[in-house]
């Protein structure tokens, strides 16, 4: 006799079904129908601080981009209340270690600033991405001797998995390479997030509540992890 499950595992089990997502690996987001994502992290740029020429240019820049895509891709924009803890945290230790009376009691009087400004001011920071789809496209159905074949050796079938998994993530980063180089005219650092990075930025989305709990780095800091950055070398040398 199966055991009923309980009411909170009965709530887990109803919010997962709305989460479209499968499984976040090797940097790649995996998609309950089977069609793959790859999310950048992408810096920003003080338009208004351009002159006009500037402007022209990296609005042109902008149009080229897309004009020479031949594939959907989404741009997201997040607006976060921004976490000031670790700033004040990083003038606390300064304040701590400071042996000037005079430099002590101003760094205290700034912190006290900020506190203040936080509190009467909505300060935000923006995050934006770019995500970059493939659409898995299904072979043929097996036959009865691949399925007598695979009965005999279910190892054949994880392979077969793995194998089909590999192809298509390399045909979605061949994609991603696209976009980098298409994108770097207008100036735009971008940066696809490794699997940590994915797991914290959806958990983030999915907690807002939470967000202070786990921080993403700003995409001056992202670096890519050995296993990406020899798997876009092998992506150019196949290019």
């Amino acid at each position: 006799m199966s055991k009923k499950k309980s009411k909170k595992q009965y709530q887990v089990d109803n919010i997962q079904e709305y989460i479209e997502i499968s499984e976040i690996k090797d940097g790649t987001v995996v998609l309950k129908d089977g069609s793959l994502r790859a999310v950048l992290a992408v810096s920003s740029i003080n338009f208004d601080l351009k002159d006009t020429s500037e402007q022209e240019a990296i609005v042109y820049a902008f149009q080229r981009f897309l004009n020479t895509l031949d594939f959907p891709l989404q741009i997201v924009i997040s607006t976060r209340k921004y976490d000031i803890k670790p700033y004040l945290s990083g003038l606390e230790r300064r304040r701590e270690v400071e042996r000037n009376p005079l430099l002590r009691d101003q760094i205290f009087d700034y912190i006290e600033f900020v506190k203040e400004l936080v509190n009467v001011s909505n300060i935000t920071s923006k995050t934006f991405y770019i995500v970059v789809p493939f659409y898995v496209v299904e072979s043929s159905k097996q036959g009865w001797l691949e399925k007598i074949s695979i009965a005999i050796n279910p190892r054949k079938a994880i392979f077969q998995r793995r194998e089909f998994f590999e192809t298509n993530k390399n045909q979605l980063f061949q994609r991603v390479l696209e976009v980098q180089e298409a994108i770097s005219p207008t100036g735009v650092r971008v940066v696809p997030l490794s699997t940590q990075e994915l797991i914290e930025m959806y958990y983030n989305f999915y907690n807002p509540t939470e967000f202070d709990r786990i921080h993403l780095d700003s995409v001056d800091n992202l670096l890519l992890d050995d296993y990406r950055s020899s798997e876009f070398n092998h992506i150019r040398r196949e290019a």
